[in-house]
């Protein structure tokens, strides 16, 4: 830890808040308030990724030490830390809230690794900051290691995201209502120590915009472009087209995200703008879920029980509408409305051919076929019966590479049904769509080996399911991280069928149906 280097330029080059302490406020005119964790009582490390330890420059000795239990618990700075809290705005469910900033993380700088990378160092749960409205900034255990873990898992699904490096208890209890029903309860404490090339989300340019600070905002675009996205600083010289150029990298880069969450059955749970990379990395790991049984309609979020606006197969239209909303905040500098527009419109033929790209490597198709043998038209079918039928959506395709495609039968999806009516009603409709596609991938004739092989590269088998979380978390609370590190090292390697790893791969048991947790979740956290 000694050899960090820092350069803190978001910090440097960007205005502060002149106005110091903790205490709730206005931020105007600033980026962000300097402010530093809150020293926990026994800060001790949980778990930790030695992928983001490597990418960081950390040794195992470094990690295992104290001291990176007390820097990373909150307790300690390391030489070079200028921590943080950023100011920003955001959409909440479709409508605008004004101020919301970071209530409970602190960016305790950027660091730059041996191999020239840049990376924010955050912690989550960190204490108050001004931005923390009436909350007390703090985390509890259940959501810090559920973060931790989905956002290792992620990477390693090939989905970009944002990394974590630790997760450290805080030897300390944190209320928490977690049902909202007027009950709340103390639960054990932690920080998770987020790490990504940038934090910064379409809500710190949405504020700027709401207050009229437009000589802020254009600064800010141009600090994101210079630091974030070098290539277009280097490729473009002239700044009117260098950030129309900047904000339709933001929409490809927001499209292929969307793509991949569907590709793998992630659910965010809660997409506000200001939960919006603007590097296009899945980023805020709240209420998320993952499909089990395949429903489009599916929320994990109770908060949003009601209107569904964050439902699984509505993604990809929520991630359009807030990049509209990035599209109106940056519009003051911009100062054209036609650029802005083929931007938005190229976000849905990008989205689309990612998508149908995704799609067509996970059934093993060699293309994509329109016309009079669609394609489009075989997926949409599936997609019906898998619902209809309640189908593990993972189990399925990743079982899909076994049919014998000379005698297609439901024998290799025996564990992949929810429930036995369901599946009578859809059984000969789906033996039907397996001879369809048998039948379809004939027409490629690519050799069944090779056809296997590629697809469980893209169909993972083992994906970090809600249940096995608050299995991992139930065992956490109780003392017993050995279930929490067996999870995470199955979940690095999610395509390849490991030994004795076989119940981390099994469908949702009945039991965890309507678990607290294991189906749907709250913002409580």
């Amino acid at each position: 830890m000694r050899d960090l280097r820092f350069d803190n330029r978001f910090v440097r080059e960007l205005p502060g808040d002149p106005e110091e302490g903790r205490h709730v406020r206005q931020v105007h005119g600033a980026c962000y308030s300097r402010v530093e964790p809150t020293p926990v009582r026994a800060p001790k490390l949980l778990a930790w990724s030695r992928e983001v330890a490597d990418l960081l420059g950390f040794d195992a000795a470094d990690v295992r030490s104290q001291r990176f239990a007390e820097v990373f618990g909150g307790n300690a700075l390391l030489p070079g830390m200028e921590p943080y809290a950023a100011c920003y705005g955001g959409h909440q469910f479709g409508n605008w809230a004004g101020q919301l900033g970071d209530g409970r993380a602190i960016t305790l700088g950027e660091t730059i690794n041996p191999r020239g990378q840049r990376w924010e160092l955050q912690l989550k749960g960190a204490g108050p900051t001004p931005y923390s409205r009436s909350a007390d900034g703090r985390a509890v255990l259940r959501s810090s290691l559920r973060e931790f873990l989905c956002s290792e898992a992620m990477h390693h699904l090939g989905v970009p995201t944002t990394r974590a490096l630790s997760l450290v208890a805080t030897g300390e209890q944190v209320v928490r209502d977690m049902f909202y029903d007027g009950r709340p309860r103390p639960e054990p404490g932690a920080v998770v120590c987020r790490v990504a090339p940038s934090f910064i989300r379409f809500g710190n340019f949405e504020i700027f915009a709401a207050r009229g600070e437009e000589s802020l905002l254009a600064r800010l675009i141009d600090f994101t472009i210079e630091r974030d996205f070098p290539e277009l600083a280097q490729a473009e010289p002239d700044p009117a087209r260098r950030r129309i150029a900047w904000f339709e990298e933001v929409c490809r880069r927001t499209a292929v995200l969307m793509a991949h969450w569907m590709r793998v059955g992630f659910v965010h749970g809660v997409m506000n703008t200001d939960n919006m990379s603007i590097l296009g990395l899945t980023i805020d790991y709240g209420p998320y879920g993952w499909i089990d049984n395949f429903d489009p309609d599916w929320t994990p979020n109770t908060t949003d029980a009601g209107g569904r606006r964050y439902r699984f197969g509505h993604q990809p239209r929520i991630a359009h509408w807030n990049l509209w909303q990035l599209a109106n905040a940056i519009y003051p500098v911009i100062r054209a409305v036609e650029p802005l527009e083929r931007a938005l419109v190229a976000y849905a033929d990008v989205h689309e051919a990612e998508y149908r790209r995704m799609m067509q490597a996970k059934l093993g198709l060699a293309d994509w076929r329109a016309g009079e043998q669609a394609d489009d038209g075989l997926l949409e079918q599936l997609q019906r019966l898998l619902q209809r039928g309640e189908m593990d959506m993972t189990l399925f395709f990743r079982r899909l590479a076994d049919v014998d495609l000379e005698a297609p039968s439901l024998a290799v999806f025996e564990e992949a049904f929810y429930d036995p009516s369901a599946r009578a009603a859809v059984e000969d409709e789906l033996v039907g769509w397996l001879r369809a596609y048998a039948a379809r991938l004939r027409i490629d004739g690519v050799p069944g080996a090779h056809r296997r092989a590629a697809m469980n590269r893209v169909n993972p088998l083992y994906v970090p399911r809600n249940y096995l979380a608050q299995q991992a978390i139930d065992a956490a609370e109780a003392g017993n991280v050995g279930e929490l590190e067996a999870l995470l090292e199955v979940l690095r390697q999610p395509y390849v069928e490991q030994p004795d790893s076989e119940r981390f791969a099994a469908r949702r048991p009945d039991w965890a149906r309507n678990k607290a947790g294991c189906s749907m979740l709250s913002c409580s956290s």
